[in-house]
């Protein structure tokens, strides 16, 4: 059989075909699925969300195996193809792609004409590109041939990179490094309430941005830890198994969900950024106090931080599960990091001058940036309140959620959400005329930071709305929780932003 025979009887096979099994695999996680696919010359075009393990699989690791068999012959005759798989982006080549899958199955029409999902960019279409592709029929003889297509085969230097970039890509989203801002922001905080408090002692020589950053390096490793530890206990609780309703601001980063890393890899991470925390807290303790463990309020703030992230839901204390974890993250976000940062940057010129350490003003900031950030945390879990439930997780929004006919009713959580949102600026009202009274203690520019006040008024109205979308009869409750999303968003953005503005505040006071 020469190869224009061959093709004839590949693209035969192809035609009386409409379902191929298809295999991806990331990270030794094998996953595998039967979809419906049109073909494209010999390219292969199929329809499947965005969301499913296949689908996110391919976003990583584009190699897919598929095997094709003419109906009724499963077995005995058809193909295997290896692969590149790539999604369909082009607006015209997404129309062509629909129109090719409706002319073998109508099975997904609705779900490729749904607004919701398009809008949400659900919906998505992929074209499997061979590099080889293996003719099987056991009744003849040869029994395999095959078909290479080097044009689709990428170069070394290609997969190589890719291969590097595709790695970082993953660890960046296990890390869930763009909520690093909750780290940033107290950090910050602290450290320009240290400098500015050493600027007014005559004593700006005793900072040191080695110091600086070495806090903010530990400071990451702790948040990246809680993360990716939080990822893997509400993997054995099955929380995040049974949560349907994940987005890019809940249900955690879906690592082991999606098969991207292997459960026993995530466990290891977040342990290992621990270690390095602890590492990194005892080498500044040391240059503290001379040794590793010398007693000094970094210690016991450094114990206290690590206890709260690694116990956050680790078996068997699982504080979040407790009731606790908005505490927990009040805690750690606000307070902890806060004055462990102006404490260590102190630290030096507190030694040899005998001051005490002036704790006050790092404490007062950092209590609105803490009750931001837990409201950051609070409004997410809106989402994942059914989930929480489900998996023995009694956070306060499921704790004061009302229940009607089976559905969760979140007025009193909302109320919750509201209260603390105005507490925190009330705070910084106050510390704002505190500042202009007693401006060494501290500093009245504060006030600027009531600016985003105006975002946390949008966020507070579109939560309204959504509540009472969420309360109508016949509401499409598998939908509307991702109408909350813009309030989700918009508490991220009032944290960073407020926290942001309370740095630049200090900034000005010095």
């Amino acid at each position: 059989m020469n190869q224009r025979d061959l093709d004839r009887t590949i693209l035969s096979v192809l035609d009386e075909s409409d379902r191929m099994f298809l295999a991806t695999s990331v990270d030794q996680n094998p996953s595998g699925a039967t979809v419906f696919f049109a073909r494209d010359g010999f390219d292969l075009l199929f329809f499947t969300f965005r969301t499913t393990r296949k689908a996110e699989q391919i976003r990583y690791n584009p190699k897919v195996q598929a095997v094709v068999w003419p109906k009724g012959q499963e077995g005995i005759r058809g193909l295997q193809i290896e692969g590149e798989c790539r999604p369909v982006t082009d607006p015209e080549e997404m129309e062509e792609a629909k129109r090719r899958i409706l002319r073998v199955t109508s099975a997904f029409k609705d779900y490729m004409e749904d607004e919701f999902l398009l809008k949400n960019k659900v919906v998505g279409y992929f074209r499997l590109r061979p590099t080889v592709i293996k003719y099987v029929d056991f009744y003849a003889e040869p029994k395999f041939r095959w078909r290479e297509f080097p044009e689709n085969q990428p170069g070394p230097v290609r997969e190589a990179f890719r291969s590097v970039w595709n790695r970082l890509r993953i660890w960046v989203r296990a890390l869930r490094a763009p909520f690093f801002t909750a780290t940033l922001v107290p950090v910050l905080l602290g450290a320009v309430i240290a400098h500015r408090d050493l600027a007014a002692s005559g004593s700006a020589q005793f900072w040191n941005w080695s110091t600086f950053w070495w806090v903010l390096l530990g400071a990451l490793l702790a948040h990246a830890g809680t993360n990716i530890t939080n990822d893997y206990y509400d993997h054995t609780s099955r929380n995040d198994e049974w949560n349907t309703l994940f987005s890019p601001f809940n249900g955690g980063s879906r690592m082991i969900q999606a098969g991207l890393l292997p459960a026993w890899k995530v466990l290891l991470a977040g342990l290992l950024c621990f270690a390095a925390t602890v590492a990194v807290g005892l080498r500044l303790n040391s240059m503290i106090t001379g040794s590793p463990l010398g007693n000094s309020p970094l210690l016991w703030i450094g114990v206290t931080g690590v206890a709260l992230g690694l116990f956050y839901t680790m078996s068997p204390v699982r504080i979040g599960y407790h009731g606790l974890g908005e505490l927990a993250i009040f805690l750690g976000f606000g307070p902890v990091m806060v004055l462990g940062t102006h404490y260590v940057l102190l630290a030096r010129y507190l030694r040899e001058t005998g001051t005490n350490w002036p704790w006050l003003t790092p404490f007062l900031a950092s209590v609105p940036v803490g009750i931001l950030i837990m409201l950051v945390v609070w409004i997410n879990q809106f989402q994942d309140a059914p989930a929480d439930e489900k998996a023995g997780k009694r956070t306060w929004v499921v704790r004061l959620a009302a229940r009607k006919n089976g559905v969760m009713l979140y007025e009193k959580p909302f109320r919750f959400y509201t209260v603390f949102l105005l507490s925190a600026f009330v705070l910084i009202l106050v510390l704002g005329l505190v500042g202009s009274v007693y401006p060494e203690l501290v500093s009245p520019y504060v006030l600027i930071a009531l600016l985003p006040g105006y975002l946390a008024w949008k966020a507070v109205r579109w939560g309204k709305e959504w509540l009472h979308q969420w309360n109508q009869p016949g509401a499409d409750r598998t939908r509307l929780p991702y109408e909350l999303l813009r309030v989700n968003a918009s508490t991220i953005g009032i944290h960073f932003l407020t926290g942001l503005l309370l740095v630049f505040a200090f900034l000005l006071g010095q």
